[in-house]
């Protein structure tokens, strides 16, 4: 599951094994402290933000966000404007607050089903389910309308 969350945000599996072994190096210091915390996946995934924010915060690239391979189009025709919309939606998502951020991901992005979003992120279902209609709302908030302005 880790690997897998690296693989999707990385692009590179050589990348995503590194932070993966880091994920788990981190866990097992923390497993050894005196009171270790409580180690779940929540908790695993949490440590997994942490190694790839820092792992992009040491890139020279860092401005650039990580983005699935789109596949070649059938037709060659311009397909600028969808380029853009990503582009912008992109933005939009990182400027949202953590929790707004990862729950967005993991349901849209992973395509993880909000039960499983909830077991992830450590809420009840229901929690999740609230924190979605937030997200969502916070997300529409800040993408720009035709005009130029936010909506």
């Amino acid at each position: 599951m880790v690997y897998g969350y690296f693989v999707r945000r990385c692009g590179d599996r050589g990348t995503a094994e590194d932070l993966t072994s880091e994920t788990f190096l981190a866990a097992m210091d923390a497993a050894r402290r005196p009171s270790p915390p409580p180690i779940s996946v929540p908790w695993l995934i949490g440590v997994a933000r942490h190694k790839l924010a820092d792992h992009y915060r040491r890139r020279h690239d860092r401005f650039t966000m990580p983005v699935a391979e789109l596949p070649e189009p059938v037709d060659p025709a311009d397909n600028w404007d969808t380029e853009l919309d990503r582009i912008v939606a992109e933005s939009v998502l990182a400027r949202l607050p953590e929790h707004h951020r990862t729950v967005l991901v993991l349901r849209y992005l992973d395509d993880c089903s909000v039960p499983e979003c909830a077991e992830l992120i450590g809420r009840t279902v229901h929690a999740t389910e609230a924190l979605l209609v937030r997200a969502r709302r916070a997300f529409r908030a800040q993408y720009p309308t035709p005009e130029g302005g936010t909506s």
